[in-house]
């Protein structure tokens, strides 16, 4: 169950605006994303898009699967052709800004494979009326341009599916029908794809596995960047995942140009993450709903690069909201570390457009060089106001970057002074002298004149607005600003930052915090 505080603000957000008026179907029930789709949930259409990966655009872990399938089968496929199930409604408004198409956007399916936990594996398996029984069967018979279609209806865990390949051209389609989205309950992890190229995985729920609901990685290939590569994961909603240690939500290991749209994850495990990256790069994380987990929400480590997080809600996520960095092991760095130079935890990882309320911590900077906060709406954090920090130090083999060259940018925190320590929380063998700060708007709504963090900031800010009411729609569910408010106008324009989170285009000069001004 969702709590009050989530389900209300969920609601607030939900009120009209740009985002909420992009396409909530889609014209066929193909799963290709349309930019502007929003998950049901997840609110206000928050989105985005990071320099394009589309042409370009873990830790490897032990699979508790009880089947494996290699992809490559070239079985004969019975099958059903592609049919219309959703309304049309003609094609979707394209967003303002922030268009957030990938490899597969406006593509359909060739040949749909249809699993039923009610059918049967054979050779003529995979039409509607003769479904196929388990997924790793219909994979068996998938190639580019196959939708592996689950019907709505709850299939067993342990799935692991190996060299599962489409093309630019033709990709596959993994997941359950659009509207109607199939559910893998229990088991150790839901579904493990090793090794898988153009892959859409979508309209599934996940629910009840006591290690990762789903795991993505590169089948321990760490110096191949080719290995796991062009996968998207839309409308997916995985909850209720571990046993309160490290396991995550959405598991992604050495995988390179991917998307994460349009989901939810909530209750990811109280050591875990919702999304944990491990040496992935070129990402895009847009339009998702984070609730009540325990260790992040998103996590960015082992080598990671390249990954932007826009327009998402985190509500409730625990130790740090967004992990730009962490500590990995030597052995699961991608690309493997280098005794020739600087390594680093993470690289180019920006959060920007996000609305973040409550955890102890909204951001840390982990051993993160040249990453970004920028556009953010803070809500009241349970600590710190933000973290620079360094857990994987240099040794006599390897040599690692400081967190150094952070910017601090646009942010509007909201706070409550007698909830937090201090407002910036800096570690040892860190560089916070190298760090920006520049025109955020600091907010302490419990007492104003204790607003201004400029004591426990490395650096001295450039155009700070401190202790100024910010006058939002409302300050408790709707963060939306007011034409008085002080933000309105008065940030720094960032080409970095390419939407508001309603998919509005930023102003020159843009405002403070996640959204634009309604004209």
């Amino acid at each position: 169950m969702r709590s009050a505080k989530t389900a209300t603000l969920l609601t607030a957000l939900a009120l009209a605006g740009c985002g909420g008026e992009q396409g909530d179907t889609l014209d066929t029930d193909t799963t290709t994303s349309t930019a502007g789709t929003t998950t049901a949930t997840a609110s206000d259409g928050t989105t985005s898009t990071a320099a394009d990966p589309t042409e370009a655009p873990t830790t490897t872990t032990t699979s508790t699967t009880s089947t494996t399938t290699t992809a490559t089968s070239t079985d004969p496929v019975t099958t059903d052709a592609v049919t219309t199930d959703a309304p049309d409604t003609g094609p979707d408004p394209m967003p303002a800004c922030g268009d957030p198409s990938h490899f597969a956007t406006s593509k359909e399916p060739t040949t749909l494979i249809y699993v039923a936990a009610s059918g049967a594996d054979g050779p003529d398996c995979g039409a509607r009326a003769t479904p196929c029984q388990t997924v790793e069967a219909a994979a068996a018979k998938a190639t580019p341009g196959t939708g592996i279609r689950l019907l709505g209806e709850t299939f067993g865990p342990d799935i692991f599916l190996s060299d599962l390949a489409g093309t630019a051209d033709a990709p596959i389609w993994l997941g359950g029908e659009f509207g109607s989205p199939a559910t893998i309950a229990g088991g150790g992890e839901a579904l493990h794809l090793s090794r898988v190229r153009h892959l859409v995985i979508h309209d599934l729920e996940i629910t009840g596995a006591t290690a990762n609901g789903i795991n993505v990685d590169d089948g321990g290939a760490v110096d191949d960047p080719e290995a796991t590569r062009f996968v998207a994961f839309e409308r997916l909603h995985i909850h209720d995942i571990g046993e309160g240690g490290n396991q995550d939500c959405l598991k992604l290991s050495g995988i390179n140009d991917f998307w994460i749209l349009d989901s939810q994850f909530e209750r990811c495990s109280d050591g875990g993450s919702a999304v944990d990256h491990v040496g992935c790069h070129r990402g895009l994380i847009v339009a998702n709903f984070f609730g009540e987990n325990g260790g992040n929400a998103i996590q960015a480590k082992g080598g990671s690069e390249d990954i932007e997080i826009r327009g998402n809600t985190m509500i409730d996520c625990g130790q740090r909201a967004v992990n730009m960095g962490g500590s990995t092991g030597f052995e699961f760095f991608r690309p493997p570390l280098t005794m020739n130079g600087d390594n680093a935890e993470a690289r180019n990882i920006r959060v920007v457009s996000n609305v973040i309320e409550g955890g102890e911590t909204p951001l840390a900077f982990v051993g993160c060089v040249d990453c970004l906060a920028a556009n953010n709406t803070i809500i009241r954090p349970q600590q710190w106001l933000l973290r620079i920090l360094q857990e994987t130090v240099s040794d006599p083999q390897f040599t690692f970057a400081p967190a150094s060259n952070g910017r601090f940018i646009n942010n509007l925190v909201v706070f409550d002074r007698a909830a937090i320590s201090t407002y910036v929380n800096i570690g040892g063998n860190t560089a916070p002298e190298t760090f920006t700060f520049t025109t955020n708007l600091w907010y302490a709504a419990d007492a104003p004149d204790q607003s201004s963090p400029a004591g426990d900031l490395p650096v001295v800010e450039t155009g700070a607005i401190a202790g100024e009411d910010p006058l939002l729609v409302d300050l408790a569910a709707d963060f939306r600003l007011t034409p008085a408010s002080p933000a309105v106008g008065s940030g720094t324009p960032l080409p970095e930052v390419a939407a508001d989170r309603d998919y509005r285009c930023w102003k020159d000069p843009p405002s403070r915090g996640a959204y634009e001004l309604v004209p």
